[in-house]
């Protein structure tokens, strides 16, 4: 689906943002990749550590869950925001992954990540159709 939108933004139709509005994204973007990354190579909170005291046992267990799970979210976001920068260099940031409309410039400011329109995310948050978390060509990095 991603090839539709680079064809379709590839065809000479004007694209809505601005020089200036893709610079500013690029920077949030960029900021938040560095931010996300630095809180990444924090594992600390994941330690197993030991205690004499099974009560202490539990609580460390309950900690580190709770770490895992805020990694977890971080890296997530971080594959977000590194798919969006990639959709941006590429000329496609700013349109929808579904219907291929431009997203609002109030939605790429609230989540600059965002791949669809706010009609496509409601269709997909009722699950309509199959989410489309991040373009394949992350996993071609890993191979």
């Amino acid at each position: 689906m991603l090839e539709n939108v680079k064809m379709r933004a590839g065809t000479g139709r004007p694209h809505p943002m601005s020089k200036t509005e893709r610079k500013r994204h690029q920077t949030i973007l960029e900021s938040m990749e560095a931010d996300l990354a630095g809180r990444l190579g924090n594992r600390d909170g994941i330690a197993i550590e030991k205690s004499a005291d099974p009560l202490d046992e539990v609580q460390f267990a309950g900690e580190r869950e709770l770490a895992i799970r805020g990694l977890d979210r971080e890296s997530n976001m971080l594959r977000r925001v590194r798919a969006a920068l990639e959709r941006l260099g590429g000329g496609v940031y700013g349109a929808c992954l579904r219907c291929e409309e431009q997203i609002s410039p109030k939605r790429l400011a609230a989540a600059p990540w965002s791949v669809y329109c706010l009609k496509c995310q409601e269709a997909a948050d009722r699950h309509e159709f199959e989410v489309v978390e991040a373009p394949d060509s992350f996993l071609i990095d890993v191979a």
